[in-house]
């Protein structure tokens, strides 16, 4: 029969033995320096110098001093000596200074996490997962930077997402307070969207680019074209609103029809432009004029002309063009006089267009 357990090597009190409390009391000072095993460093090679009692350690290769031969072994300090504690295969330790638990593999600790983190269901970092989101992280920053040539690398950095089908959805969700406010992707499709929400149920594309032509459209952009179904008659001297009572197209509801101007939803600058034909009335000797005006009131800078000399009916047009800068708010509208004849400013061709550019 063997004098010691076969795991902990504890000494067993023999029959007919003397001083059986030495045994005892071997046995549970070992069982004291093993159980919920705790020790406070692996990194070292020699005892340190003022070892408190029942400090242990795990000791590291190249042991020297009192250690010399106990690599990796378990070092207790106990009774005012170091108590070698050779380990078995299974035991766990937990290194105090690293904040990390080890198992012996029967030949060297190994840390608990795996080396090789391969078909994981669940992976939570700093924060607990579920089914739904099989990763989550919890953290403040993160970083992905290129492996380097010198590292055996390339210098290039690629991150990859992809989808099975073009009808299903990849991307990227943007949130406050976990309600969605952005999305960056190819939803629905393998057009590149960028699209934005106040509540996380009604999204507004404010980008989207085709991924077969490379074209970019802002379907959110305020934009127009209206133009007057009707020929304006206006006077002589008297700066007149034109009446542009339809639209070809009204991108976000930007012009007023029943008001006849443009009324900027964004602050911001835009681009105008407007054509003006003229249609005679008594004379051809007009002299028509326009121009583009801010808020009603004030000629917007750049926005005005005058065509001079005899005119052809249906056939004389002024054309004006102007960038300005917008408050959300503000108000555009065209107007037309004659300077030396009335007239008409002619339907269908008579018209006044313009879109936010920045």
């Amino acid at each position: 029969m063997s004098d010691a357990t076969t795991n902990l090597l504890l000494p067993y009190i023999l029959a007919a033995q003397a001083q059986k409390h030495v045994t005892h009391n071997e046995a549970l000072r070992l069982l004291d320096g093993l159980v919920q095993l705790s020790v406070l460093d692996r990194d070292l090679t020699a005892p340190p110098g003022s070892p408190a009692d029942g400090d242990r350690y795990i000791v590291a290769s190249g042991a020297t001093g009192d250690w010399a031969g106990w690599d990796l072994n378990v070092a207790l300090w106990t009774d005012g000596a170091w108590l070698r504690l050779p380990p078995r295969t299974g035991w766990r330790a937990w290194v105090e200074d690293e904040k990390l638990l080890l198992v012996y593999d029967g030949s060297a600790w190994v840390g608990t996490t795996p080396a090789s983190l391969q078909n994981l269901s669940l992976l939570g970092l700093g924060t607990n997962t579920d089914a739904s989101n099989p990763f989550s992280a919890k953290l403040n920053a993160a970083l992905w930077t290129a492996k380097t040539v010198a590292e055996g690398g390339t210098g290039d950095l690629f991150y990859t997402m992809n989808k099975e089908t073009a009808g299903d959805d990849l991307g990227l969700t943007l949130q406050t307070g976990f309600v969605t406010k952005a999305l960056v992707g190819i939803f629905g499709s393998d057009r590149f969207r960028v699209a934005v929400s106040a509540d996380g149920s009604t999204f507004f594309d404010g980008l989207s680019v085709d991924n077969a032509t490379g074209i970019v459209d802002q379907p959110q952009l305020p934009r127009f074209k209206a133009y007057t179904n009707y020929d304006n008659y206006v006077g002589v001297g008297t700066w007149t609103k034109i009446g542009l009572n339809n639209t070809d197209y009204n991108d976000q509801g930007a012009f007023d029809a029943a008001n006849n101007y443009f009324v900027a939803p964004t602050d911001g600058t835009y681009l105008f432009g407007a054509t003006l034909l003229y249609k005679a009335n008594a004379s051809t000797a007009a002299r028509m004029r326009g121009r583009l005006v801010l808020n009603g009131t004030t000629e917007i800078r750049g926005a005005g002309g005058e065509i001079g000399g005899a005119h052809v009916s249906l056939a004389t047009a002024l054309g004006l063009q102007t960038m300005v800068p917008l408050t959300a708010g503000d108000t555009v509208e065209l107007q037309g006089t004659f300077r030396a004849q009335d007239g008409y400013f002619a339907a269908d061709q008579t018209s006044f267009w313009g879109s936010k550019i920045g």
